[in-house]
């Protein structure tokens, strides 16, 4: 490696890597395979990303799309994307013993959509064409959500009526485009709702505040975290955004050498579905590129934690 390509500091965004929700999807399924043996069925990949996936389907987890996959009286695990009304009929119809993984701050999202529905509300949802949350909040309701991807098809839409309009959004969204899309949908519809809290997770949005502060102080920024998942894919943007060229790495073999060509200081973070041993294994390789210093930059401190379902709690 030549010295130009050297780089001095690695630079760790904090927070980084697994938020509650990821964390609660993958015990979900750890102590479904080891109460109830393998095969544990999952519906979608239980969150994106390869490791993770790979890693539960060599302890005896099953990736399946479609219910017929699955054998008469099996377990079934939803992912933690959150599935459609239409998909938890039919695994309640096929009799399947089912544990519902979806994260709780999707869930509460779909919990508003049923309650204002009841009220005669319409809805905007501010997301990613389909993205598996997406689909499955969509999928909450026959008709009368409108799914819009950026601030264009906020004029395309064409809801029934006005009066009673519902903003909501896809948790793992760019919080500054979301912003700007609910901005353009305000101008569109000023009497729209709004969510109480914003639907974006606290998780992303730690993380992006994270990376924000990350590339004001680094040549490059590296994210650790799998194409298939878009927070990861949402701190890639942000940092490009900021004018710092970022890469997003399944793990360390992806790194490549010229990424780092007169780089002093790495900045490096992962999405909330990727672990820490990625992170590891990234900073190892950094050293073997010459990195000197590896610093903790200051952040936010989740202590967040979600229960598990009911007859998968640990013996108190």
């Amino acid at each position: 490696m030549t010295a130009t390509a050297q780089p001095g500091d690695i630079l760790l965004a904090e927070p980084r890597g697994f938020c509650a929700g990821v964390d609660r999807a993958i015990e979900i399924v750890e102590r479904a395979l080891t109460l109830y043996g393998a095969p544990i069925y999952v519906r979608h990949e239980i969150v994106h990303n390869t490791y993770v996936v790979n890693d539960l389907k060599a302890k005896g987890a099953v990736f399946i799309e479609d219910l017929a996959e699955v054998p008469p009286g099996a377990t079934l695990i939803f992912s933690a994307h959150g599935v459609s009304q239409a998909v938890q009929r039919e695994a309640a119809e096929r009799g399947f013993r089912i544990f519902d993984a979806t994260c709780p701050l999707v869930t509460k999202v779909h919990v508003e959509v049923a309650k204002l529905s009841k009220e005669g509300y319409e809805f905007i949802m501010i997301g990613h064409k389909g993205h598996p949350e997406v689909e499955g909040t969509m999928g909450q309701l026959s008709s009368g959500i409108h799914l819009v991807e950026d601030v264009h098809d906020v004029q395309k839409i064409q809801p029934t009526q006005t009066d009673k309009l519902a903003v909501v959004t896809q948790t793992t969204l760019s919080v500054d485009d979301a912003a700007e899309i609910t901005a353009a949908i305000l101008a569109r519809f000023p009497h729209v709702r709004r969510p109480k809290q914003q639907d974006i997770c606290y998780a992303t949005q730690n993380r992006q505040d994270a990376v924000k502060l990350l590339s004001r102080q680094v040549d490059v920024v590296i994210v650790v975290g799998s194409p298939t998942s878009s927070n990861s894919n949402r701190l890639r943007d942000v940092s490009v955004q900021l004018g710092v060229p970022s890469y997003l790495i399944d793990d360390a073999s992806e790194l490549k050498i010229e990424w780092l060509q007169g780089a002093q200081r790495v900045g490096l973070t992962a999405g909330a579905s990727a672990p820490d041993i990625l992170v590891q294994g990234v900073i190892a390789r950094l050293r073997e590129m010459g990195a000197i210093s590896v610093r903790n930059l200051d952040g936010v401190r989740e202590t967040m934690k979600f229960p598990l379902p009911k007859g998968l709690k640990a013996e108190s």
